[in-house]
């Protein structure tokens, strides 16, 4: 008697490949809004259609056999190779179209995306931007699961985000960082970093590359900084910095828009964050993505220029 021959399903792979990047079933159902039934149900099913034992249970879990570690590095293939499909039929078409999804930190969306938007919406009238604010593991997480189609990130002097395999990044601008403190008060003679020490300051979390960052400037001058407020908000740091309650360290790009008659200083060393664009490689050329690019690039060539 002859074997069946199944064809495997693109969409039950996809799910074996989040399984493999995320660790749990829960995980897998969460990111793929399904019931964990449903997804052992299809990896069930993926499983009859390989022919081949692709789960090991271990504990109150799972774990991918040898054979599904292979096919999940096939269906990195097949699906980047989907999406390259997709960008040349888009390509074909006479308008740049559809639905972009964005994931962006809140500096970044402070400093570029409405100035590439105003580009885009005259440009490109048939494409809609969609921007959700992530932080960076998020963002790459949701980049991976094909929840979004961009991200928009900046990078820290001595804290580079992971490259990832898969993923092309594109860098767009070196922005300056610049201490930023009021000018009245007990601090506004204040002409280098140690002369803030006593200051009352306003950071980033330190779980963020930013808060890390900030807080080893501080200490390589040589204090701890008092940290009376803590946000991930540049808006709230630069308001903060304008009415006389606090000093912070802000991007040019958001000070010379938000920081009044405040008072910048540089920095030891003149250090600067790195804005970029990452996209799965598979879809480096669809023109939704191209266009957006393009874009941001002038959009940061514009702001730069003041």
């Amino acid at each position: 008697m002859k074997r069946q021959v199944h064809m495997l399903s693109v969409s039950r792979l996809r799910i074996l490949r989040e399984l493999h990047r995320l660790g749990t079933l829960a995980a897998v159902a969460r990111a793929l809004s399904y019931t964990p039934s449903a997804i052992s149900q299809q990896l069930a099913q993926l499983e009859r259609e390989a022919g081949v034992t692709l789960l090991e249970h271990v504990g109150r879990g799972v774990r991918l056999t040898a054979e599904a570690q292979r096919l999940v590095e096939h269906t990195e293939a097949v699906l980047a190779r989907l999406e390259l499909a997709e960008s040349e039929l888009a390509g074909a078409h006479p308008a740049t179209q559809g639905v972009l999804r964005v994931a962006s930190f809140p500096s970044v969306v402070l400093s570029l995306i409405p100035r590439a938007l105003t580009m885009l919406a005259a440009s490109h009238p048939e494409l809609v931007v969609e921007v959700t604010q992530r932080e960076v593991e998020p963002a790459y997480a949701g980049l991976l699961a094909h929840d979004f189609d961009v991200i928009l990130g900046e990078e820290y002097p001595g804290f580079p985000d992971a490259i990832v395999d898969g993923v092309d990044r594109a860098d767009l601008v070196e922005d300056t960082l610049r201490l930023a403190h009021p000018s009245s008060g007990p601090f506004a003679d204040a002409t280098r970093l140690e002369q803030l020490a006593d200051a009352p300051w306003t950071l980033d979390p330190i779980d963020t590359a930013l808060g890390r960052w900030a807080l080893a400037v501080c200490r390589a001058a040589g204090f701890e900084p008092r940290v009376r407020f803590e946000s991930p908000d540049p808006l709230l740091h630069a308001h903060l910095v304008r009415t006389g309650h606090a000093v912070a360290f802000l991007p040019e790009l958001i000070a010379a828009q938000h920081l009044g008659d405040a008072r910048l200083l540089p920095l030891p060393g003149a250090p600067t964050r790195t804005l970029y664009t990452a996209v799965r490689t598979g879809r480096l050329r669809h023109p939704a993505i191209v266009a957006f690019r393009d874009a941001l690039a002038e959009a940061a060539r514009q702001e730069k220029a003041g």
